[in-house]
């Protein structure tokens, strides 16, 4: 048998070269948040704006960035609380000198656990506080696409097919429709949707 070129092997198995050893698996890519958008009906000269979808996926993200804020912020509670409470239950240095009782574990373990839950409860509460005062800033400034901008064009840069309004947040659907009527409004800001959604609980009160 001749030898193969390159000086390949003559017993190579068909298995090295198949399609579960060759080919390389990557995630699929996640789905637009936001996606670039006319900054005004027909403007040309204007470049496009940054804008969420719609009213629902702008609520979303929202609620989702300010969930994985608290749990980062908590995480990192949890380890400063430890370090408190065991430095606050730990016996000082003198009682071991001149013959002073032993440690004694089990009282330790209670004084620390009753430490570590204060600490959390009151780090949970600052934790949410964190993420609000982190989020309401950027999303009252954030862009929203209309909705007419989604029926009237073929703008589908969401991958939403005829998908075109999530359940998810009918309230903010139902409010953006009560203030963002202008055919020639292509997007709004998230402030003018709080603004809107509190001058109605206004009006309901």
């Amino acid at each position: 048998m001749a030898a193969p070129p390159y000086g390949g092997s003559t017993d190579a198995s068909a298995e090295d070269y198949s399609a579960s050893a060759t080919v390389v698996r990557f995630d699929p890519p996640l789905p637009l948040l936001r996606a670039p958008v006319p900054s005004a009906a027909g403007a040309t000269v204007e470049p496009p704006v940054l804008a969420f979808r719609d009213a629902a996926s702008w609520r979303a993200a929202w609620d989702a960035t300010e969930a994985s804020l608290v749990s980062q912020c908590e995480a990192g509670a949890r380890s400063g609380c430890s370090i408190t409470a065991s430095r606050k239950c730990k016996p000082p240095w003198w009682k071991g000198l001149f013959g002073a009782a032993p440690t004694d574990y089990e009282e330790r373990e209670r004084c620390e656990e009753r430490e570590m839950a204060s600490c959390l409860e009151s780090a949970k509460e600052a934790c949410v506080n964190f993420a609000k005062g982190k989020c309401i800033g950027p999303f009252r400034d954030a862009r929203i696409a209309s909705e007419g901008l989604l029926e009237n064009t073929d703008f589908d840069v969401w991958g939403a097919g005829g998908d075109k309004i999530s359940s998810t947040s009918s309230w903010a659907l139902n409010n953006q429709r009560s203030f963002n009527s202008d055919p020639s409004v292509t997007n709004y800001r998230g402030s003018d949707l709080l603004d809107s959604l509190s001058s109605k609980d206004i009006d309901n009160a």
